[in-house]
């Protein structure tokens, strides 16, 4: 197969160079009549000077390459030669341009060009070089620089291939024949000017009898009608694009090409079965769902959307059916409540139809369908129904207890007809007001009415069945209160009037009106008028004005503060219901010094005193106010009283040696017990196992002995070595606080020849010490002598 492959080439290029009108090795050839460097006339400039055209003595054609050469040597693709190449070797070849010195090599004595390397024309088409003819030994150029191309022979090396593999395409199914599905491209690299090398044509190798190819432009059609997506939705087609217009030998190259039928509504609906039966209480709620259909249609999307509705029922409004637009299932809901007693059972007849409809297929049929619906309602033993949803009673408010205000009937609606029980719900009667037979429901007072206080009364009768008492249920029952006329009408606010000293006869000194918490049918109708009591000896008297309104006059003209400031007019007020209702109000009015306009100036102190008195409320606030402040004073004393304690260490900063302020006696010098400071004193003392008395300690640490330095003969190192022990001692105590402290010591030292005077030190030995060498002192020590000498002789005797 190669070897017949590589003669076609070679074939080829043979008739590709014979076809070429510059066939031959020479590349270049003598330019027609005339000698190398002869010119000829071509006309005359504008002066009339003759213009003449040199002749080159060479000329460049085209040179042609076949491409993919497979030889073992160079590919030989030329010669250059110069008519100034006399043959004796000073003519140098120089090539330069594209690919020069890599792709193709120039010999420079010969002027033979070849290709170095294998050639694919789509790489690179031709090249474009430039030839020039030099003399070896001056390097003078014996041609000019001349350019010529070097073109590459294309060869059929290429296949077609397509700009996608796979192709994706929709088809809609039942289309005619011919619909165009999709186009498939396929390009060729090769030279589609020469040759067939790049000319493709399509072919169809798989899909058959489906689907065509139109082999130029390859576009694919249906072959095939009525094609259903129902029952084949997907086609894989395969495509060949073949170069050399599909003879023998060309190139070719595949894609599948995968083609989905999409959906038509060209299946109308069908239910599944033609007679639907339900099984629901009777104690359903209203909304609930009492079953789901649904008709099976073939298409898919919204080609398949139902629409179910009812057009038939024995029980008009009872139910309802909707579209579940997920699944496309009709639900069936209650819209009435079922009763079993009443009706058993109930029949629909539903249909179903297509929402969205292609004309193109009312030839298949009607896109609808219909089927029976047949609804049980089941028997539920159920609460006892009033007769009516709410009740509204009345009574008068001077009812006696125990009388009857109306009643509430209840039944059992199922078929045993169960008795009846009544109560009341305590939860709405707090107060036990009412109360209800348990047999006939009749309901009646337990306790006195007050309209003023409560006219409404809600309350909740509750029925339960003697059979099952779980079975209850409730009613609202509205207790209206009516008025009676059992309230007297009084003042309808607290006046404050006053009567000028220089007042007139028959002087309007004030309108009082009246209020009645009852409530007549026709309206308040109030009567004034003067007590009895007060009508022979009465300083004022009252008008009626005949609309509910009353002036208080003056019968004198003039009074006198200082004779009586203060007068106490009783008023009768009556109301017009029956039972009539009356009581007398007592008018309080005072004498004030007025001005000529009748301006109030001055009251007496006592009418002041009752003007400004003080409310119940404002009292208790006083008097709370002045309970605080006591609180707040007696709380100051006694924290007043409190002392500090005078602590145990007076001063704050010295920590270590603290005095401690005692306020008893001491025992004097023969006090030895009382505070023990003999080691601060004596350095040689054995320390004791003692704790600090300024804290309480927390652990006991065992006594450090340490070795008691033997004095020196320097008069300051016993000093310095007792203050570098008790700093050692300082560092090293577990007990000292953490941190800095200043301690204090009072020693005397060691070279006294009289040594330490102080009985303090008397406590550091547990011996006997021998004070007679006291009285050897002279004169000054006779004290010391006689009282440290007796307690020898006491202790010796």
């Amino acid at each position: 197969m190669d070897r017949r492959r590589v003669c076609v080439l070679m074939v080829l290029w043979v008739l590709a160079h014979l076809s070429s009108p510059s066939f031959g090795l020479k590349a270049l050839r003598r330019t027609t009549g005339g000698r190398k460097g002869s010119t000829g006339l071509t006309g005359e400039d504008a002066n009339g000077v003759p213009l003449r055209r040199s002749k080159r003595g060479w000329m460049w054609n085209q040179f042609f390459l076949l491409e993919e050469y497979t030889g073992t040597d160079m590919q030989y693709v030329g010669k250059l030669h110069s008519d100034s190449d006399r043959g004796d070797g000073s003519t140098r070849y120089v090539l330069t341009g594209e690919g020069a010195g890599t792709l193709f090599r120039i010999d420079e004595k010969s002027g033979d060009i070849h290709a170095t390397k294998r050639l694919d024309r789509e790489e690179k088409a031709y090249y474009i070089l430039h030839a020039k003819a030099i003399n070896r030994f001056t390097n003078e150029g014996l041609e000019g620089d001349s350019e010529f191309i070097i073109k590459i022979h294309d060869i059929n090396d290429n296949e077609p291939r397509f700009t996608k593999d796979p192709y994706y395409a929709r088809v809609p199914e039942m289309s005619d024949i011919g619909t165009s599905v999709i186009q498939v491209t396929a390009t060729d690299a090769d030279d589609a000017t020469y040759g067939n090398s790049a000319r493709v044509v399509y072919s169809i190798l798989e899909g058959q009898p489906y689907f065509s190819v139109d082999p130029e432009t390859g576009l694919i059609k249906t072959a095939l009608p009525g094609m259903d997506r129902e029952v084949k939705e997907n086609y894989q087609v395969v495509i060949q694009a073949k170069d050399m217009a599909g003879q023998m030998g060309g190139l070719s190259g595949t894609t599948t090409v995968s083609i989905t039928l999409s959906d038509v509504n060209d299946n109308p609906p069908r239910f599944t079965k033609t007679l639907y039966e339900f099984r629901v209480p009777e104690s359903i709620e209203l909304g609930a769902t009492v079953g789901v259909i649904r008709a099976m249609d073939a298409d898919i999307g919204e080609n398949a959307e139902m629409d179910y509705r009812i057009i038939r029922s024995d029980g008009p409004g009872m139910f309802d059916i909707g579209t579940n637009k997920s699944s496309q299932e009709g639900v069936i809901v209650l819209r009435k409540p079922l009763d079993f007693e009443r009706k058993r059972q109930y029949s629909l007849s539903i249909q179903v139809e297509n929402v969205h409809i292609n004309p193109r297929f009312f030839s298949v049929g009607p896109f609808r369908d219909e089927a029976t619906i047949k609804i049980v309602v089941e028997d539920v033993d159920e609460p006892p129904v009033f007769e009516r949803a709410s009740y509204v009673m009345e009574v008068k408010e001077d009812a006696v207890r125990n009388t009857i205000i109306g009643s509430v009937s209840a039944s059992d609606p199922d078929d045993k007809n169960s008795l009846v029980r009544y109560t009341i719900d305590r939860r709405t009667d707090m107060d036990r007001v009412f109360n209800v037979h348990a047999g006939n429901g009749s309901v009646f007072i337990l306790r006195d009415l007050d309209r003023e206080e409560n006219p409404w009364h809600n309350i909740s009768v509750i029925a339960t069945e003697f059979n099952n008492p779980r079975q209850i249920s409730r009613v609202p029952v509205y207790v209206r209160v009516l008025d009676v006329n059992d309230n007297a009408p009084t003042f309808a606010t607290n006046y404050e009037t006053f009567v000028c000293e220089n007042a007139k006869a028959n002087q309007r000194i004030q309108t009082i009106s009246a209020t009645d918490p009852d409530e007549p049918l026709a309206g308040h109708r109030f009567f004034f008028s003067l007590a009895q009591e007060a009508a022979g000896k009465a300083n004022f008297s009252v008008r009626d004005n005949k609309d509910n309104t009353a002036w208080i006059l003056t019968r004198r003209n003039s009074y006198n503060s200082l004779q009586k400031s203060v007068y106490h007019v009783p008023v009768v007020i009556s109301d017009g219901d029956f039972p009539m209702q009356s009581s007398t109000n007592t008018l309080t009015i005072r004498v004030c010094t007025c001005d000529r306009e009748g301006n109030m100036k001055l009251c007496n102190a006592e009418a002041f005193t009752a003007r400004a008195g003080l409310s119940t409320g404002a009292l208790v606030a006083i008097l709370l106010c002045v309970i605080i402040l006591l609180m707040i004073v007696v709380l100051f004393a006694a924290l007043r009283r409190q002392r500090k304690k005078e602590p145990l260490i007076i001063s704050k900063e010295d920590v270590r040696d603290n005095v401690v302020s005692y306020n008893d006696e001491g025992g004097g010098e023969e006090d030895t017990q009382a505070f023990d400071i003999g080691t601060l004193r004596n350095p040689e003392a054995i320390e004791e196992n003692k704790q600090r008395r300024d804290i309480v300690p927390e652990t006991f640490y065992p006594p450090v002995r340490r070795p008691v330095l033997p004095p020196t003969r320097d008069n300051n190192g016993d000093v310095r070595d007792f203050i570098n022990q008790r700093l050692q001692d300082n560092d090293t105590d577990p007990t000292a606080p953490p941190y800095d402290s200043l301690a204090t010591y009072a020693y005397e030292g060691n070279g006294s020849v009289a040594e330490s005077l102080s009985s303090l030190e008397s406590v550091t030995t547990e011996g006997d010490q021998d004070y007679n060498y006291l009285s050897e002192w002279g004169p000054r020590f006779k004290k010391l002598a006689d009282m440290y000498g007796g307690d020898d002789s006491d202790r010796d005797s």
